[in-house]
């Protein structure tokens, strides 16, 4: 199983096209250096082709699709049978950066995300507990069941 990667035009997080943030998440590069990157090689070596390529990358690449993946629980809607629903984000993967150069986020503070995204799952996991321990919650079951 080989999970091939396509390079994309990353529109949400580009200047002009998106050209180099899509070049940059490819080769999970930070963009401000592929930027520095292409201006400076536009003003020192090849100016026109450096454009035409840019250009040319403007139109070949597509746009990066929105994805939606996370599923949150909604207590509301629990007693009427749709409790789960989409919750319009789009990835939580966490790429921590060991080189400056490289994407991601400083060592500290991934360790300052990821510990505020297990308090807030500890805390959905605690309310879902408290609804389903709830005379509420076996009030609606029995009621369901006839």
């Amino acid at each position: 199983m080989s999970t091939k990667k396509t390079i994309y035009r990353d529109t949400k997080h580009g200047r002009i096209a998106g050209v180099c943030a899509g070049v940059a998440e490819y080769f999970g590069l930070e963009v401000w250096l592929v930027r520095i990157l292409t201006v400076t090689a536009f003003f020192l070596l090849a100016g026109p082709f450096v454009l035409v390529s840019y250009v040319a990358c403007w139109f070949i690449f597509d746009k990066k699709p929105e994805v939606i993946e996370n599923v949150h629980f909604n207590q509301a809607e629990a007693s009427s049978g749709k409790g789960w629903k989409n919750s319009g984000a789009a990835s939580d993967k966490v790429e921590v950066k060991t080189r400056v150069w490289q994407a991601g986020e400083p060592p500290r503070q991934a360790f300052h995300d990821i510990t505020n995204r297990f308090q807030t799952i500890e805390s959905r996991l605690r309310k879902m507990e408290t609804y389903v321990t709830s005379r509420e919650y076996q009030l609606n079951r029995e009621i369901s069941r006839l």
